[in-house]
């Protein structure tokens, strides 16, 4: 699944886990203040006025930017030489495009909730009588929103289109590596679906959580202390009273309240979905051979095999039954959390309109980024399946067909 397409997977993840350590210490050591040297663009002029100087497009903003590019290229070109093979370009570069994308549409969430708080204070000095604000004022704060929304989506789009051919080379490569065994693999129960519609899925969930893992990261490490400064605007929490990072302490706790929650009621999942894909996989197979003889598929063996689909189906039915029962009343019990929190600030009139807006949506980013494991639960109990199926498979290419036979 992996050796495959990344070289030497195991070295491969944790030394981009260890380069991620090595150039965060090395920012902070020092690096983070270098930005007048080697930035190069920067609208800190001091003959710009305050609103002429975009935030996104300050020296400091550029030097990270710089910062983040060139240790991402220079990682690539370690791999160049470590373990450089056919798939590099989309297994390295590939990957380090994503990660990098990943961190400017943070950055962009960060900027547009900055955006949101000062449009907001507008509109609140609107409404607080006639001719407050001008037009020009206005429709200038409108106008800015729309220069970066525009390139914004469409670099989503392109983005788009490439990591639909990331997932295909990844599944190309895993294709290729089976097919390479087939003459072992042919004999195992399932093996034409696991090859044609495992790898795909496998790789396009892979992709997918993966890159929502890293976003989730990223984002916490950016509204994490900007949520920590909202919160020193909260004059209180109801009942506990005032509480040093109030907000990020209510986030923490809701979602890992909210993740041990689904852990425990949906511990049955990922069982039931490997099963489902047993009984799927035997029904089919039945069927592709009535294609072919008149002595396969007959009603009394289909009615077998379809029954203990039926069986399977209405057992996965009721468990996510009341998996989304404590799902959804969690979710949207959690909505609320932050209008009950600041009860006290809004009674106390301690914070203006726009500021709760940067407080709304910052908690809403670091909550569903403490949420990741919530809001991806049914996504990873599919791919668990999917992965218990190919690693199961795999196993007969090291010589143990039993288990491949057992599992599928």
């Amino acid at each position: 699944m992996f050796a495959s397409f990344f070289p030497r997977p195991k070295l491969f993840f944790q030394s981009a886990f260890a380069w991620f350590l090595v150039a965060l210490a090395i920012w902070h050591l020092g690096a983070i203040d270098l930005a007048d040297k080697f930035a190069l663009y920067g609208t800190n002029s001091p003959e710009l006025a305050e609103g002429e100087r975009p935030p996104f497009l300050s020296a400091t903003k550029v030097w990270v930017y710089q910062y983040i590019i060139a240790t991402s290229v220079l990682f690539c070109v370690l791999w160049a030489f470590l373990g450089r093979h056919r798939w590099f370009v989309w297994s390295v570069i590939g990957s380090t495009i994503i990660l990098v994308f990943t961190y400017f549409m943070v950055q962009i969430s960060v900027w547009m909730n900055d955006w949101y708080g000062d449009f907001y204070d507008l509109i609140q000095k609107a409404v607080s009588g006639p001719n407050s604000i001008t037009p020009e004022e206005y429709y200038g704060k409108l106008i800015t929103v729309v220069y970066i929304l525009i390139p914004t989506i469409l670099a989503r789009i392109l983005f788009s289109y490439f990591v639909s051919h990331y997932v295909f080379r990844w599944r190309t490569a895993m294709n290729d590596y089976y097919m390479s065994h087939w003459e072992k693999l042919r004999k195992v129960e399932g093996a034409s679906q696991r090859i044609q519609e495992d790898t795909m899925r496998f790789a396009g969930i892979m992709e997918g959580l993966g890159a929502a893992f890293v976003s989730s990261i990223m984002t916490l490490l950016a509204f994490l202390p900007l949520l920590w400064t909202l919160s020193k605007q909260v004059t209180s929490l109801p009942i506990i009273g005032e509480v040093n990072g109030s907000l990020v302490m209510l986030a923490l706790l809701s979602a890992v309240f909210g993740t041990i929650l689904l852990a425990a009621v949906g511990i049955k999942l990922p069982g039931l979905e490997f099963q489902n894909q047993k009984v799927e996989a035997a029904y089919r197979k039945e069927l592709v051979y009535g294609e072919d003889s008149p002595d396969r598929a007959q009603p009394p063996t289909i009615n077998e095999l379809f029954g203990d689909v039926r069986k399977n189906y209405f057992r996965l039915y009721f468990n996510y039954l009341y998996f989304n029962l404590f799902r959804y009343a969690y979710l949207q019990g959690a909505n609320f959390l932050p209008l009950v929190a600041l009860g006290p600030t809004f009674i106390a009139g301690a914070i203006t309109f726009g500021v709760y807006q940067q407080i709304s949506q910052a908690f809403g980013q670091v909550e569903n980024s403490f949420q990741f494991l919530v809001n991806s639960w049914t996504t990873i109990v599919e791919l668990m399946s999917i992965y218990k199926r190919l690693h199961a498979f795999e196993s007969a290419i090291d010589g143990d067909p039993g288990e491949a036979l057992i599992t599928a």
